[in-house]
């Protein structure tokens, strides 16, 4: 499956963005033979399960210009490198704990030129920089995700939705987020995806 994927669902993508779409899987092919950042059964499936995946978060809000992301947890750039190629007026910080999983970051945005990315090597504690949002992919608990991010978010709003933490999640939440049911948002993502995978995913969004 190949980029015509995400062409099919945002259709009003510059050529720009098409075509750093279009790279990505190159580039995630060349370097997950080097430093495992994808299982290697799931390579062939990286536009559906990660690039389609982490857009799904567009399908929720669209960033408005200025606004800054801390994607958390990102492992090798996922939602944060496609969110970045999404929204060009957005900056993104990648934080993840693994320093090869931050080389391999560093290396697709350098490749696809992306000026609105920066990353970070550190564990989420070591983070002290304030944001609008913090993303994450990470099979976290929503409550250890919260506990990390509240620190970060930051208080001046500049989007249609309130500033909080937005993650992708996949099966049963129900247990997960009881704790805040009052004030949590749950979007599946098969209102939007028809593909199979998308069946049990979902968008998760919490304000902080």
């Amino acid at each position: 499956m190949n980029y015509e994927l995400i062409t099919k669902y945002f259709k009003e993508l510059s050529e720009r963005q098409v075509e750093q779409f279009a790279m990505l899987d190159g580039l995630y092919h060349d370097w997950n033979a080097k430093i495992n950042v994808i299982s290697r059964r799931d390579i062939d499936n990286l536009y559906e399960h990660h690039v389609l995946h982490s857009l799904g978060i567009a399908e929720v809000i669209r960033f408005r210009p200025g606004t800054a992301v801390m994607d958390l947890g990102t492992g090798g750039g996922f939602p944060g490198i496609p969110l970045a190629i999404m929204f060009p007026e957005t900056s993104f910080h990648l934080v993840d704990s693994t320093k090869k999983k931050i080389l391999v970051c560093d290396e697709v945005v350098r490749a696809l030129g992306l000026q609105n990315v920066t990353t970070q090597w550190a564990r989420a504690e070591e983070v002290n920089r304030k944001f609008d949002f913090v993303v994450s992919r990470a099979v976290m608990p929503l409550t250890d995700l919260v506990k990390l991010s509240r620190k970060n978010i930051a208080k001046e709003m500049k989007n249609a939705l309130p500033n909080g933490l937005i993650c992708l999640k996949g099966g049963e939440l129900e247990h997960e987020v009881l704790p805040m049911k009052n004030s949590v948002d749950i979007t599946p993502l098969a209102d939007y995806f028809s593909e199979e995978y998308f069946e049990t995913k979902k968008v998760v969004y919490l304000p902080l």
